[in-house]
């Protein structure tokens, strides 16, 4: 049978490769981690070691999706081939450490050319989630010549002819934020022309950086030539400027990518050195390569030297016992603290990350700007201790945290400690911590402040019925990709404990931030962060760490989805109030389930109209699947959020939850109201620090 052929005509922002194409491609690495030891010689030792970044975020943001409105003939036989052509892009994926894969197969008088890559910033087990995603949306393309996905961490496309030797002028996406940094238009201006010179000279055509507040990645398509890539980069740019003053853009061109940020979305480990590529030698193609290497290496071993004797005179520095007041002791040695205390937790996750640090706020200044501690700046309070909301000098809104924690030598070595650990984390989804201060027993954290206040008061409280499914759904995914980063991308694995509506805050455009990570190893009863002390909120808690005080990630992931179905039904997960058969969140959705009537938990504020029935039991189904009472039969937190974003995934068979008899709870569960806890060998209490 033959087939009528016609040859696509994409959208506006489809992008079209080559038909040349290499057989393998190689993974960037990853940076070296750094860490300043006690001495030199430690220093040079760990500077030495070799690790990669585990990313929890495959970025499945839809982009675009398009399909030829022309289908082949024989359906039954292009789909043959087709799913041919897919099975050998997943195998190549799966067995190859790259980021661009290209297969043709032909079959009878059909033929299918696919070209698959991801973004140089995504580590190989976000690639595979990624092309999950991208391949389960191609394929409701159902039998058309041609179509493509693009997601913001990849893209796939397919032919059936070779790929078009052509090139088109696309488009771009803007963000509909305004920025939260000054002079955004400038930096983003000069960064981005940094990258379009520097782009096409470094290998693969892939380049990351982050510059006064912002964060941008370009990338070519690795078949392109040098001279193809700056030509396409520079459309490129101008496609991408047309979004500013807004917070972040992007620019969809045929042969390449562009995207600028006020917020990161990449690893701080991915970025690269721009600087030798804008210079007359960076542009000769690196043709002179020892004079590269023995530059190189001269470099590192002069900074050693430095970093050696810096380390040596900070020593004899904190041996002097400086004040207090001043912020506390210098902290040069955290991964090697980290270490002794069984901070390793990812395997590999020393990671390439260099360390910023925090700002050393003066303790007099937050005093004044939060009125001397007054109740009236007070924004909330709890087991880790009050919150004041300030004002900067800058004018800069801000919420001081002052920690419940006794001052003892070991108390604020945890201290800085954990500020220097929790300050280098960087996500849209998590609340930045911008500083710190101590004097004597007063240990002070600074975050950004949130003025929608936390969600508890928009599900179950006062603001109960503002949010429409959309927004839900909105903090329902963000608050997975925060939980993802904390467990899989950043270079030290950080396990939460006490995940629940209160700690998670909302900004001015509704984003969810998870609040309060990374604090519980300041409890004086926490010795090691494998802790057999209980330390959360009954109601939210894993079995086998409420009862074993068993800790992995997991427990995250369990409270993440009782978390879902409060923010899905509009109920708190134990509430005495109402009738015995709807008590317990968790059990009565279980029967509801069982029942195939899981509608009827669907909180009825929210309008039938704005959601599609279907999404919505998908999404309960992925929360039953997380609070699962085998740890290992709960996805991870990067698996949930490709699963939230994947519109295919039918295939959700969650098994019986742990707790579903109120007969089998925890003891002292059902007398506490949801939310409650204590500080001891049962519980502990976390405060949200947002507006009232």
């Amino acid at each position: 049978m033959t087939v009528a052929k016609h040859k696509s005509t994409p959208s506006s922002c489809s992008i079209e490769g080559r038909s040349s194409l290499p057989e393998r491609f190689s993974q960037p690495t990853s940076g070296e981690p750094m860490c300043i030891m006690k001495s030199a010689l430690g220093f040079m030792v760990l500077i030495l070691l070799w690790s990669r970044v585990t990313v929890g975020d495959p970025q499945i943001n839809l982009l675009q999706k398009n399909c030829n409105s022309y289908n082949a003939i024989d359906a039954a036989a292009f789909a043959a081939t087709f799913n041919d052509t897919l099975a050998d892009l997943r195998s190549s994926i799966s067995d190859r450490n790259s980021f661009l894969f290209a297969t043709s197969r032909r079959r009878s008088v059909h033929s299918v050319y696919a070209l698959f890559q991801c973004r140089g910033y995504l580590s190989a087990a976000d690639c595979l989630a990624c092309f999950s995603a991208s391949e389960g949306l191609i394929r409701s393309c159902g039998a058309a010549y041609s179509g493509n996905v693009i997601y913001d961490g990849c893209f796939l496309r397919y032919e059936t002819e070779p790929f078009p030797d052509e090139e088109e002028l696309n488009g771009n996406l803007c963000g509909d934020r305004n920025a939260t940094i000054g002079g955004l238009t400038a930096a983003v201006r000069a960064l981005m022309a940094d990258l379009n010179a520097a782009t096409p000279r470094i290998p693969k055509f892939f380049a990351a950086a982050a510059r006064e507040g912002v964060f941008a990645v370009a990338q070519c398509v690795e078949t392109e030539s040098e001279e193809g890539c700056e030509q396409c980069l520079a459309k490129a740019v101008g496609n991408v400027m047309q979004c500013l003053p807004n917070a972040d853009g992007r620019a969809l061109d045929v042969e390449c990518f562009m995207r600028y940020s006020d917020e990161s979305f990449f690893p701080a480990n991915r970025t690269v050195d721009l600087s030798p590529y804008l210079t007359n030698s960076g542009r000769t193609k690196w043709s002179n390569k020892g004079a590269l290497i023995g530059g190189v290496a001269g470099g590192v071993g002069g900074l050693l030297l430095l970093l050696g004797v810096i380390s040596l005179l900070s020593i004899r520095r904190s041996r002097d016992q400086r004040s207090p007041s001043e912020g506390g002791a210098y902290l040069f040695c955290l991964f090697s603290i980290e270490f002794s205390r069984g901070y390793l937790y990812a395997g590999d996750t020393l990671g390439g990350t260099k360390l910023q640090g925090s700002q050393n706020f003066r303790y007099r200044d937050l005093k004044n700007v939060t009125n001397n501690f007054s109740e009236k700046n007070k924004l909330g309070e709890g087991g880790f201790g009050d919150v004041y909301k300030g004002q900067l000098k800058n004018g800069r809104t801000v919420a001081v945290k002052r920690l419940a924690i006794a001052e003892t030598s070991r108390a604020r070595t945890d201290f800085q400690s954990e500020v220097k650990l929790i300050s280098n984390i960087h996500h849209r989804n998590l609340v930045r911590l911008l500083g710190y201060s101590s004097k004597r027993d007063d240990f002070l954290l600074v975050y950004e402040y949130m003025a929608n206040g936390s969600l508890d008061k928009f599900i179950f409280g006062d603001k109960r019925g503002f949010l429409n499914w959309r927004q839900r759904f909105g903090i329902i995914v963000g608050t997975a990709r925060g939980l993802a980063y904390m467990h899989q991308e950043f270079h030290v694995r950080i396990i939460h404990r006490d995940i629940k509506c209160s700690n998670i805050l909302l900004d001015d455009n509704f984003q969810p931030k998870v609040a309060d990570f990374g604090l519980a190893r300041l409890l004086p009863e926490d010795k090691s962060h494998l802790s057999t002390i209980f330390a959360g909120t009954f109601g939210y808690t894993a079995p086998e760490y409420a009862i074993h005080g068993q800790l992995s990630e997991k427990v995250d992931t369990y409270s993440y989805g009782v978390v879902v179905l409060e923010i899905i039904s509009g109920r708190k997960c134990n509430d005495i109030k109402l009738e015995p058969a709807t008590q317990y969140l968790l059990e009565w959705v279980w029967k509801l389930y069982e029942r195939d009537q899981l509608l009827e938990m669907v909180d009825e504020s929210l309008d039938p109209s704005d959601y599609s029935p279907e999404e919505v039991k998908k999404i309960i189904k992925i929360a039953l699947l997380c609070t699962q009472s085998t740890v290992a039969a709960r996805p991870t937190m990067s698996e949930i959020v490709v699963r939230l974003l994947n519109q295919t995934d039918n295939a959700l068979q969650p098994t019986r939850p742990a707790f579903i008899d109120a007969s089998s709870r925890v003891h002292g569960e059902a007398s506490s109201p949801a939310g409650s806890s204590s500080r001891s060998h049962a519980t502990f209490s976390t405060l949200q620090f947002s507006a009232r």
